[in-house]
């Protein structure tokens, strides 16, 4: 069922917030929103689930709320974590259901809850769940009442052992959450299998199963019908199938049709169909589900390495987590799409989930995008590895974490994450793990690049686990390959442990591709973790066998951070904010097939020798006669200009060396690169000395919003000269007033050692620039931005709420 569906309920929501009866549609299935209207409290509370407390002077918010985000920053947190509390924290829902939905089937469902958490409806404990990550949904019928009587829902969030991870995790109810009403007789959570066996440009075969449940109390003969339907909605084929289904059991049905001349989905035509399935008990219609799905056909070859639709392809990926820099661990669609997009510019095709299932509408957005995916499950099993608290391998590491419940839960997460996401044409791995066999944290080998050391696991014990997981992935989807992040290749060939994966995933371990692909000649060979130097590149794009590599990371993440005030990673090709770092340039000339030129200076030489660029021309202060230019472009040559001047044109070396040098004089004014491709011009870039600061300029990256209450708007905030140029060394702090159908939601600058509140109504520029997000409200109108600061000139800018 699309996720959009239930946003469009908006009676029935504001129904439910306002504690009355809902007026719910006629629909058969009806899934609604339930973000709106609950209560917080940050701490313990006694008795926190019955229906009589008096909650009325909690904290009153919509979701999806993570409450560390909002802090305060302290050295006494864990680094690992961004030095941001945990703690506990609980959240109750008031509301009303119509005496219509008695008899019904009512499911709340969670997309994520950062952890152990428990739920209770009307003082009824229904379930508990420690994975952060995880999507869950519990039955809350029994336990409803119906018509005048209101019910309370009640979720306690225990997430008091902060150091419980390698990176930011947030707190809380962080992701959506839903409400669904079925009939007793309802296709199962996540019930429907959408696979294209056999596909050519001419045919495709589709091969559908339908889960379908009777929870009445007597057996019904089902009928189940399922329409597929192309990107335009038109109907392309119809399938069918009846069965008699005892009372309290569970039928699959399966299906095949032909769609004939299939619109394949692809990273350049992300083309999605649809199977719409109906749900007969007799001659009454009882359910309909939809599925969205992409015909397209994957290939992995240990000599040619992968294959979309038939064709030969890189992957070219990199590795995110799930936090939105300003915005914590709290999901928004349109954050995460803004990152995704920037991303796919830079000719990234692909994404891998580090290191755990991502909200579900990540992978719509790939799915929509055309963006491949490698879904991950787990980041450790059952050795708990190093939770840094004081700086990164700094201090005394914590070892709490999820490996405290893997024997009893992987299995169950691992299921529940592979039947919520194997309909996405995007994903094209199943990894079970990453870095589990990482040497001494905490398992060691003989073999392995660190010997065997006393007193730590042997990780002879990792197969018989990988075996179990990977069958478990088998037992749901046999149409994608299952991969893990392997960090110690010599210990995982001898234990085995490489052999038993369909792709062995190698984690900056170029060195061993040659090796391990003569001696292993059946084996499919993927960079899953790989730095951003161009040497790791060339192991890939000179070898047809690699399938490709994931670069860490995509984006600057919260978490695994440095000594104190440091909050987080800069390991991303963009920061916190989104904005392009020259790491990015690069990676653009190395990967994108549309014409760039960038040029960035050379300020010095950082640690191991490695240039420290800086994206402006302002020296005057600089002793040096010359700068150093680099200049990347994918581009045949290109051409250097300072004040008009030409300094000479260059050939790139080839397509996997795209950066290009010049000394060029020391002197204000404008340094200007063209790429050229056989004398003609097809990209400029240019590198302007600033003046002294002048004015605000705001740069939204979108005029209009809608009206969903979750929207987004990010708005770049520059200091500029007088001729609209940014002023590398600005430092104002900027004053941000938000008024009408919206309000601001966070600040942020990208600076790592900036530990201001995000949710305060000013920041510091950063490299002469900050990022306002704005969101919307729940009402048509105008939302009006405001910024000040001492020194230059005020700016406004409005969007419009649709």
């Amino acid at each position: 069922m699309t996720r959009r569906t239930a946003l469009s309920c908006v009676t029935a929501v504001l129904a439910l917030l306002a504690g009355t009866p809902a007026a719910f549609s006629a629909s058969v299935r009806e899934r609604l929103n339930f973000d709106q209207g609950w209560q917080f409290h940050c701490g313990e509370v006694a008795g926190g689930e019955a229906p009589t407390l008096r909650d009325d002077a909690w904290r009153r918010l919509d979701l999806p709320h993570d409450w560390s985000i909002e802090g305060p920053y302290s050295p006494g947190n864990a680094s690992g974590t961004g030095y941001l509390p945990g703690g506990i924290g609980w959240y109750r829902k008031t509301f009303a259901l119509p005496e219509s939905l008695r008899g019904r089937k009512v499911f709340i469902e969670f997309d994520g809850v950062y952890r152990d958490s428990d739920v209770w409806i009307n003082a009824h404990l229904v379930g508990h769940r420690p994975y952060g990550y995880a999507s869950f949904q519990y039955d809350l019928s029994p336990y409803l009442n119906f018509g005048g009587t209101r019910n309370v829902v009640a979720v306690r969030v225990d997430h008091s052992v902060i150091a419980d991870s390698r990176w930011y995790t947030g707190s809380g109810i962080y992701r959506h959450v839903w409400l669904t009403t079925t009939d007793p007789v309802h296709v199962a959570q996540w019930g429907t299998f959408v696979r294209t066996p056999v596909v050519t440009d001419g045919e495709a075969l589709v091969s559908v199963e339908a889960s379908v449940v009777n929870e009445s109390k007597s057996a019904a003969g089902i009928r189940v019908v399922t329409v597929l339907e192309d990107p335009a909605g038109r109907q392309v084929a119809t399938l069918s199938g009846e069965e008699q289904i005892a009372a309290g059991a569970t039928r699959t049905f399966a299906y095949q049709g032909r769609v004939q001349r299939p619109q394949l989905w692809s990273l350049d035509h992300p083309d999605i169909y649809t199977a719409v399935t109906t749900v007969y008990a007799g001659d009454r219609q009882v359910d309909e589900y939809r599925t969205p799905f992409g015909i397209r056909s994957l290939r992995f070859d240990p000599n040619a390495g992968f294959f979309l639709n038939g064709q030969p392809m890189k992957l070219k990926g990199v590795c995110i987590h799930h936090d939105l820099g300003a915005l914590g661990a709290a999901f928004f669609e349109a954050a995460l799409e803004r990152r995704l997009r920037l991303l796919k510019e830079l000719g990234v095709n692909a994404i891998r989930c580090s290191h755990n299932p991502m909200a579900p509408e990540l992978y719509d957005l790939c799915d929509r995008i055309g963006l491949l995916v490698m879904d991950e499950a787990f980041d450790e099993w059952t050795g708990g590895k190093h939770k840094w608290t004081q700086g990164w391998n700094v201090g005394v590491a914590g070892i709490r974490g999820y490996h405290e419940v893997f024997d009893e839960w992987s299995t169950r997460d691992l299921e529940d994450m592979v039947l919520r996401d194997r309909n996405h044409p995007s994903i094209v791995l199943w990894s079970i793990g990453n870095e589990i066999d990482y040497p001494g944290d905490p398992f060691t080998h003989p073999f392995g690049r660190d010997g065997a050391k006393p007193g730590t696991p042997s990780a002879d014990v990792l197969p018989p686990i990988a075996r179990r997981l990977a069958a478990t992935v088998k037992g749901l989807d046999v149409t994608r390959p299952v991969t893990q992040a392997l960090a110690d290749i010599g210990a995982s060939n001898a234990t085995g442990l490489a052999s038993l994966l369909d792709v062995t995933g190698y984690n900056y371990q170029e060195a061993n591709y040659a090796r391990d692909h003569q001696f292993y000649p059946e084996r499919i060979i993927l960079g899953t973790e790989n730095s951003r130097t161009a040497t790791a590149w060339e192991a890939v794009a000179r070898n047809n066998w690699v399938v490709g590599q994931f670069l860490w990371t995509g984006i600057d993440y919260l978490g695994e951070a440095d000594r104190y005030p440091s909050r987080g990673s800069q390991s991303g090709l963009l920061d916190f904010c989104g904005f392009r770092k020259p790491e990015a340039w690069f990676r653009q000339a190395l990967w994108s097939s549309q014409p760039m030129v960038y040029a960035v200076a050379i300020q010095g030489a950082g640690a191991g020798n490695e240039p420290v660029t800086a994206e402006h021309w302002n020296w005057a202060g600089d002793g040096r006669k010359t700068v150093p230019v680099e200049v990347y472009t994918n581009c045949q040559t290109a051409e250097l200009f300072l004040n008009g001047r030409s300094l000479g044109e260059k050939t790139v070396a080839g397509r996997n060396l795209p950066v290009l040098r010049w000394d060029v004089p020391n002197e204000p004014g404008i340094v200007r690169a063209i790429g050229k491709q056989g004398g003609t011009e097809l990209a400029r870039f240019e590198l302007a000395t600033a003046g002294a600061p002048d004015h605000i300029e705001m740069l939204p990256d979108k005029s209009a919003l809608h009206s969903t209450g979750i929207d987004l708007a990010h708005i770049e905030v520059r200091v500029v000269d007088a001729q609209g140029r940014r002023v590398p060394g600005a430092d104002q702090w900027i004053e941000f007033e938000v008024s009408g159908a919206g309000r601001l939601a966070a600040v942020d600058n990208a600076d790592p050692l900036d530990i201001s509140p995000v949710q305060a109504k000013r920041r510091r520029v950063w490299q002469g620039r900050a990022l306002a997000i704005v969101r919307s409200g729940r009402e048509a109108g105008t939302i009006t931005i405001r910024a000040t600061g001492s020194g230059v000139k005020p700016a406004e800018a409005t969007l419009t709420v649709r």
